[in-house]
């Protein structure tokens, strides 16, 4: 029997809360087992090392689904209690599922064997077993719109045009715990490579499309120096990674990029991917954090590989770190200060 759309977006997914749940005595378990509960356990000794380390700066990189998965809470609270200091990210964690639940809109519980011409016949998306309401994220992309048509026509790094999101949000957010408003308040900078790859592309399309001979812009170069500024200013870094693909490889390449600018830093000194990715196509989603100290990238010292799907253990390393509470002590770097000077 077919269905309409209220039938179908019935359940909204469930953000987790780290904060709640204290899994310091699963990892401590994992810790002396095997496989893939060891390298979770060894993950999150080495983030809580990053937070630990006086001089670490915190890079997290987001690239999959998994802020619409019910991961999004995770995010923020690693924000909001200073264990994060920037953030690289795909377009889609940023606009289309963190700033989508900022205007008040929700993910829904599917499943991966719905009728996709059903779902396309009720104006529904899907993400594997979740359901996103096409219509809302219409409204997405043209809340993007209504803010690039604000703002002085110029380029603008993806981080700049972000902070101008959270900025919005906070006097029009419905969902006031999101992302981009958190890192807005935090000056916890946000760069999307690959800005356009996501609702914010529609909106900003139309923006310009509209005003053809001033308009914004978004300058993906600019992303990079600004992005490899923190990376020079910083003593050291750390790198925790969900999936990989441009992300990944974008913060990496601030070493190299650094020496370019005839700047000597220090690789990457601690590194955690969290991947499915295979490394047999010569990728794994951007190379292996082993194969990446070849390219001067990553050291090699504190570096893990988690193959697990990242919703199944992220919540559990980033409850880990929470609950040993060493973020308390750690230094606010506030990035966003230098890069707006």
């Amino acid at each position: 029997m077919k269905k309409n759309k209220k039938a179908l977006l019935q359940e909204q997914v469930k953000h987790i809360d780290i904060k709640a749940i204290n899994s310091t005595e699963i990892i401590n378990a994992m810790r002396d087992m095997s496989f893939t509960s060891r390298d979770t356990a060894a993950a999150a000794d080495i983030l809580n090392m990053m937070i630990k380390d006086k001089g670490c700066t915190v890079f997290l990189t987001l690239a999959g689904s998994t802020s619409a998965a019910g991961c999004m809470q995770v995010y923020v609270d690693m924000v909001k209690n200073n264990m994060i200091d920037a953030i690289v990210a795909t377009g889609a964690s940023i606009v289309d599922m963190d700033f989508f639940e900022a205007l008040g809109f929700k993910h829904y519980k599917g499943t991966p064997y719905a009728d996709d011409v059903e779902l396309r016949a009720n104006y529904i998306d899907r993400i594997y077993d979740t359901y996103i309401d096409e219509e809302e994220l219409q409204h997405c992309d043209a809340t993007i719109n209504t803010i690039a048509n604000t703002l002085e026509p110029r380029p603008y790094s993806s981080r700049e045009f972000i902070r101008e999101m959270g900025k919005w949000l906070v006097k029009n957010s419905v969902k006031k715990d999101s992302l981009v408003q958190a890192c807005y308040e935090h000056n916890v900078p946000i760069f999307c490579p690959a800005f356009s790859d996501s609702s914010a592309g529609f909106g900003l399309v139309k923006h310009q499309w509209d005003n053809p001979k001033k308009h914004v812009s978004i300058d993906s170069v600019k992303d990079f120096l600004e992005l490899t500024k923190i990376k020079m200013a910083a003593k050291t870094s750390g790198l925790f990674m969900i999936g990989g693909g441009v992300p990944k490889n974008f913060v990496q390449d601030t070493v190299i990029c650094a020496e370019v600018l005839g700047k000597e830093v220090p690789m990457h000194k601690y590194a955690v991917q969290i991947t499915v990715a295979d490394s047999r196509d010569g990728a794994c989603s951007s190379s292996t954090l082993k194969e990446a100290a070849s390219w001067g990238k990553v050291d090699t010292v504190y570096e893990k590989m988690v193959y697990a799907e990242a919703t199944s253990v992220l919540p559990l390393i980033a409850s880990y770190v929470y609950h040993q509470g060493d973020w308390k002590k750690r230094k606010k770097y506030e990035w966003t200060k230098m890069l707006d000077k």
